[in-house]
């Protein structure tokens, strides 16, 4: 019965099972994390977006450790160019979220993003990781050119069939078509046309993104155990990416209040939010974003607020509060469970699929 869980995609990626761990950055992707579901036969994939370039490589090389199959690191595609132009008003509203936290005020200090991609990308061919996964858009021409040159694979996170187009045509080896349910930052290519990113379900993207394309599609968004791989399998998807269920994980990085809020979540409670980064990110809704959303003010972009919030989203952490934190998460969140290893979380996902394809 295994042969129905045998797609081309576990094939070309030299996988076992057609499921591939979501590179969520931040905190909950962690090298043990990646490895672990890499070992029970998935593709790990280890968020290293915001990570400096030696930790990228030490992670990598922490992963190969503790596996030796197939793993991918993401990627965000995007310049991390800073925008101040209006940063004393909202450091200003900011700090009433600081008094709060009773952390010190920011006033109208500046705030200045690290743009590691290039050093990034370059640990990532130096290191040979199998395969490289992006955010936000596809790897630039020389950089794809790069990667497919020492026989690295590409895949890319889309939301349109449009964006699947694109990404076929840059010469990806793979799409992950992410559905509007899907947790943290989604990888619409351009928000500014979209302030809220593509918002179309995957049950309605899958198909039409299958339709259009020659490379194999991996469903993602509220994919959360076998009947989601099953659904996407009969949707002609040959995957699935799976993020919000592997961040309850044991060996997951996810804060413990973290853990508490998304075990006590329901389906009702995310919602679509820019107040933390500046980029359109599902999450629970929390003290935070109600806080932001009464104050009628327009969040910086992308990356600007995400660094202007970081020293609040810290200090909630450091205090275990977890209304002033970016807990993001899909809208399958009954369907968590705690203290369960990421082995059993895949092997629990392929056995009932399994059971549902007899």
């Amino acid at each position: 019965m295994r042969i129905h869980l045998e797609t081309k995609l576990c094939q070309q990626f030299n996988i076992r099972y057609p499921l591939f761990l979501a590179g969520m950055a931040g905190g909950p992707s962690t090298a043990e994390l990646t490895a672990a579901v890499s070992n029970a036969g998935g593709l790990g994939t280890l968020g290293a977006a915001y990570m400096e370039p030696k930790a990228i490589r030490e992670a990598i090389r922490r992963i190969r450790q503790l596996t030796d199959n197939p793993f991918a690191v993401n990627l965000f595609s995007i310049k991390m160019v800073d925008d101040d132009t209006r940063i004393a008003e909202v450091q200003c509203e900011l700090d009433r979220f600081r008094d709060s936290l009773e952390i010190s005020h920011a006033g109208e200090r500046v705030v200045t993003s690290a743009n590691y991609f290039e050093e990034q990308f370059a640990v990532l061919v130096e290191e040979k990781v199998p395969v490289i996964s992006t955010a936000f858009g596809v790897l630039p021409e020389r950089c794809m050119r790069q990667a497919k040159s020492i026989g690295l694979q590409v895949i890319t996170m889309v939301t349109t069939v449009h964006e699947a187009v694109q990404a076929e045509q840059a010469g990806c080896d793979a799409i992950v078509v992410q559905g509007t349910e899907a947790g943290g930052h989604r990888g619409t290519f351009d928000i500014s046309t979209q302030p809220l990113g593509s918002n179309i379900g995957t049950l309605a993207l899958v198909p039409q993104v299958v339709d259009r394309v020659r490379i194999p599609v991996i469903a993602a968004g509220g994919i959360m155990d076998g009947r989601g791989l099953v659904a996407a399998l009969a949707l002609g998807a040959q995957g699935v990416q799976m993020g919000t269920r592997f961040l309850t994980a044991i060996e997951a990085g996810t804060h413990a209040a973290y853990k508490r809020a998304l075990l006590q979540s329901t389906e009702e409670s995310t919602v679509i939010t820019k107040a933390f980064s500046g980029r359109p990110a599902r999450g629970i809704s929390n003290l935070f974003i109600k806080k932001w959303d009464a104050s009628g003010m327009e969040p910086l972009p992308f990356p600007t607020q995400n660094n202007a919030t970081r020293d609040i989203r810290n200090a909630a952490a450091a205090q275990n509060n977890a209304e002033y934190m970016s807990l993001w998460a899909g809208q399958g969140t009954r369907m968590l469970t705690s203290e369960q290893d990421a082995q059993t979380i895949v092997t629990e996902t392929i056995q009932q699929a399994l059971s549902l394809l007899t």
